[in-house]
């Protein structure tokens, strides 16, 4: 991806160096257990996912436990890690370009730009304790994205999905939770949920995360399109990088079995389809489209 020399964004505030406030009692615990949901929710191993749990209680303590405050100095980080985030910035950046031309076009008023916060290990959220061990997230509640630059790593050797594209995706597609958020989409879906049962409500989360990948694909098409920002093998990478951590995918490796009723992201084939489809077209006029397909048809 061709991103160095370019602006970055300015929405980005830098949490590496702060510890995380927090108790190790019943707040520390509840962290713990809410790593262990997620972690599961993701098709994660449960016995991995208690021990993620216990080593965030760890975490916390040897950052002061109850009577630790958080606090910050200066950033220090590797010249690869700092180099992630100038890359990070840019990407948000390419976002805040396409949705501030894009977002009044649809529905007539201007775009609220989202805030990234970059953390490590841990940090507080509008959306409660925030954990790296549940993977970048997107918190509607304070309109913030939240990122632990390790995920990238973590992306490159555990999920065998390599390559900047491949983390530039997996930026533009929280922040297509944030688009989802100001349309009003996200709250409608959650209201629907609350009426069924827990297999049609998973339905309901995967037809939103796979149109954040629509979203996504919306993203790189017109920043492309305006910045000529793809290189060869780069929608490659993000292609590689939505299956990987299909749903299906993530529950065949941690457990050799496929559960399609606790699907909440959608499967491989699904996310790389509707990437795809965002990619290809740029048509934002078929945001809604996967609300109206038959669920066997995504």
């Amino acid at each position: 991806m061709r991103w160095a020399g370019r602006e970055g964004s300015s929405n980005v505030e830098d949490r590496r160096s702060m510890k995380s406030a927090g108790a190790v009692g019943g707040g520390g615990l509840l962290v713990a257990l809410l790593v262990v949901v997620f972690s599961i929710m993701r098709g994660g191993d449960p016995g991995q996912a208690l021990q993620d749990g216990v080593r965030q209680l760890q975490q916390q303590a040897a950052q002061g436990g109850a009577g630790a405050q958080a606090g910050a100095g200066p950033v220090v980080a590797s010249e690869a890690e700092q180099e992630l985030a100038e890359f990070v910035k840019v990407v948000l950046k390419d976002t805040e370009d396409v949705w501030n031309d894009l977002f009044p076009r649809l529905v007539g008023k201007e775009y609220q730009e989202p805030k990234l916060i970059l953390f490590r290990n841990a940090t507080s959220s509008g959306c409660g304790h925030a954990s790296s061990a549940v993977g970048p997230f997107y918190c509607p509640a304070d309109l913030q994205v939240y990122l632990d630059l390790a995920f990238f790593e973590e992306m490159r050797t555990k999920f065998k999905a390599p390559g900047d594209f491949a983390c530039a995706y997996v930026v533009a597609h929280e922040v297509g939770h944030h688009v989802q958020n100001l349309l009003g989409l996200s709250a409608e879906v959650q209201s629907r949920q609350a009426q069924l049962s827990k297999a049609e409500a998973n339905k309901l989360s995967v037809r939103l995360e796979l149109q954040a990948d629509f979203l996504a694909g919306v993203w790189a098409h017109h920043a492309d399109r305006a910045k000529r920002i793809l290189e060869a093998g780069d929608v490659e990478e993000a292609l590689n990088a939505a299956q990987q951590i299909g749903d299906d995918t993530l529950q065949r490796q941690a457990t050799g079995q496929v559960m399609p009723d606790s699907f909440t992201h959608g499967t491989a084939k699904q996310r790389q389809r509707w990437f795809n489809e965002g990619l290809q077209s740029g048509d934002l006029s078929d945001l809604n489209l996967l609300f109206e397909l038959d669920y066997n048809r995504l």
